[in-house]
């Protein structure tokens, strides 16, 4: 687990996505419903209420999503992204027009659901993991046009983030390395090309690949689909060499067994794709005035 404190993510990052949000769910008519049904003035404080224990994160886009409608809503929150709760605990307060909150609702809690269920997720992946070396960390296998946010939740979640784009680092793949010829050319050609700067890493199945990686050498490996008795001797053969991360396949019922054979990171791609929404309602409270 990371001990480092959780930066938010900046307005101008986050506002262009809510806004799409909000355009796609108005439409070109509105809230119909809301403009049919409540009265013009009508004012309401309405909670978001967690449902299921879990991790939160999100905070600032449910936030951003009311005040984009309505400046005049009000946020009070009573949890932090990164906080557990249980089931019943109360994350925010939100007052203000009653047609404005409920346009709002629907995109403030898909995104806080959403995130919340990857911090939560993470969270209990990086408890399963306790005591050992190993930190979770995610991967580029995110919602388009979500990665910012997605990769913010796992560090709620008290996990570490994997590249953010193909621009970040070099990290030598399957396909990189059948269509290079091999590990070797593969390796030494990604080492002539990238400046001091550049981390290089690299995929290997088979304890005879990571041998042939060795002997080059690279800033990390990538130990894949390797059982925990192989990455206990694939660790051992690195001893310090390079940063030893285990990936495929990866459970949370098998995640302590890999963590206990040494690696020094467990990366998993479901974490940010196939994460369960945390359950979060929004409920009305009471009439305002």
């Amino acid at each position: 687990m990371t001990d480092m404190p959780l930066a938010q993510l900046p307005r101008t990052m986050l506002e262009p996505v809510i806004r799409r949000a909000l355009d796609e769910d108005l439409g070109l008519a509105g809230d119909v419903t809301s403009t049919a049904v409540i009265p013009k003035g009508h004012a309401s404080e309405v909670v978001a209420c967690a449902r299921q224990s879990g991790r939160i994160a999100g905070l600032d886009c449910a936030e951003l999503a009311c005040t984009l409608v309505d400046p005049a809503i009000r946020v009070t929150r009573h949890v932090d992204d990164g906080d557990p709760v249980v089931s019943g605990t109360v994350i925010a307060t939100f007052e203000g027009p009653s047609r404005s909150l409920l346009i709002a609702e629907r995109t403030a809690l898909n995104f806080m659901g959403h995130l919340s269920g990857i911090a939560s997720v993470t969270a209990d992946l990086v408890r399963r993991v306790e005591g050992t070396r190993a930190a979770i960390a995610c991967t580029r296998k995110t919602t388009p046009g979500l990665r910012a946010l997605e990769k913010y939740a796992v560090r709620a979640g008290g996990g570490m983030n994997h590249r953010y784009s193909l621009s970040d680092a070099v990290l030598i793949k399957d396909n990189h390395i059948a269509i290079a010829g091999g590990v070797g050319p593969a390796l030494t050609r990604a080492k002539q090309a990238v400046g001091h700067m550049v981390k290089i890493e690299i995929e290997v199945d088979t304890l005879e690949q990571l041998a042939k990686v060795l002997k080059i050498g690279a800033d990390a490996v990538l130990l894949d689909n390797m059982d925990p008795a192989t990455l206990s001797d694939a660790v051992s053969m690195i001893d310090g060499q390079a940063i030893a991360e285990a990936s495929g396949g990866i459970t949370p019922d098998s995640v302590r067994a890999v963590a206990e054979a040494g690696v020094d990171l467990i990366s998993m791609g479901w974490i940010t794709h196939s994460a369960p929404c945390l359950d979060i309602g929004l409920d009305f409270v009471g009439k305002q005035g």
